[in-house]
């Protein structure tokens, strides 16, 4: 198993997979930092533990890959339908807002010691890559600690019908269950999130463990979000474009920001990757937020394909929908 990965430290970065799934083109090139083609390869390997354990996880896997084929139709009918119509915005962020609060305190600020206050050039020189989608509690507390760690990565939604990020992990790692993470920098592959929170903190955290509760939390309230969004972030749009644009998004963010969450939302429903720039209380990343934007305020949006730049999440929601929807591409 082969996955090419190559190095910038530009905006728009895009992980090169096997060229029987995408048009080779669009993810064999990027730029490096002195503006030329590059490209490196690497092997990667699928984090592995003890047969025991393994097992336990695959149960536990298919468990919440089970539980959550059945909530997805279920909370499908109190979504509010297609998710690109006028919402309510009141109601629409009265229940990102409850969902937060159900989540505090994790996910809004970075986690002391964790950087130091070190340039965001000492993060990892590749970015992690994570295959995931909003909805999935454990995908949630795997943002929550790469909010906690000031990190930023590759996001490759994974919607239920999901047309190629599914596929993806599927053929990487063997088997479709998320969270995955790619780590190009250890030459890592790995499933389950509370493997992978550890590794992180383990891995960027300078030593130190995963903050109080952020684990444990997940099991008591790490579905509430999920429930009180009634699902949003969890299928694909049916009106999605299916193709792929040329180069990421870029949205600054943290994970427990009710507005930013209904962004991610978006995203996910479109299946479009993203870089997420996680703009946490203490970010060391927030100086780049207020060259883009001119506020410390998020969402915020970066569209290098069509130049567009975007600071409120209702004007982000919609140029979303109307740009990456299957009419707009026709």
């Amino acid at each position: 198993m082969q996955i090419s990965v190559v190095n910038s430290n530009l905006c728009h970065p895009i992980a090169s997979f096997p060229s029987s799934t995408f048009h080779s083109h669009r993810f064999s090139k990027r730029i490096s930092g002195n503006g030329t083609w590059v490209r490196e390869r690497t092997r990667l390997y699928v984090n592995s533990e003890a047969k025991t354990e393994e097992a336990a996880q695959k149960s536990s896997g298919n468990t919440t890959s089970s539980f959550l084929s059945f909530l997805c139709p279920l909370l499908k009918v109190f979504s509010g339908g297609d998710p690109s119509q006028q919402r309510n915005h009141t109601l629409e962020v009265a229940t990102s807002s409850l969902a937060s609060v159900a989540r505090l305190p994790w996910g809004s600020r970075v986690s002391t010691g964790s950087i130091d206050n070190q340039d965001v050039s000492s993060n990892p020189p590749l970015r992690l890559q994570l295959f995931e989608f909003e909805a999935c509690p454990f995908c949630r507390r795997v943002r929550e600690a790469m909010t906690e760690l000031d990190l930023s990565v590759e996001v490759y939604p994974c919607p239920k019908g999901s047309l190629r990020h599914r596929e993806l992990v599927r053929r990487s790692g063997g088997k479709e269950m998320f969270p995955f993470l790619v780590d190009p920098n250890t030459e890592t592959l790995m499933y389950e999130s509370g493997d992978i929170v550890k590794y992180l903190f383990k891995q960027y955290g300078n030593g130190r463990g995963p903050s109080t509760g952020l684990l444990e939390s997940t099991l008591f309230t790490g579905w509430m979000p999920t429930l009180l969004r009634a699902g949003r972030g969890m299928s694909l749009w049916d009106k999605a474009s299916t193709d792929l644009p040329p180069k990421m998004l870029e949205l600054f963010s943290y994970e427990n920001n009710p507005y930013s969450r209904l962004v991610r939302e978006a995203l996910c429903e479109l299946e479009l990757p993203y870089v997420l720039h996680n703009i946490g209380e203490g970010s060391t990343r927030m100086i780049s937020l207020l060259n883009a934007s001119g506020s410390n305020k998020v969402p915020f949006l970066v569209d290098p394909n069509t130049g567009v730049q975007l600071g409120d999440y209702q004007k982000i929601l919609a140029y979303l929908f109307k740009t990456y929807s299957s009419a707009a591409s026709a």
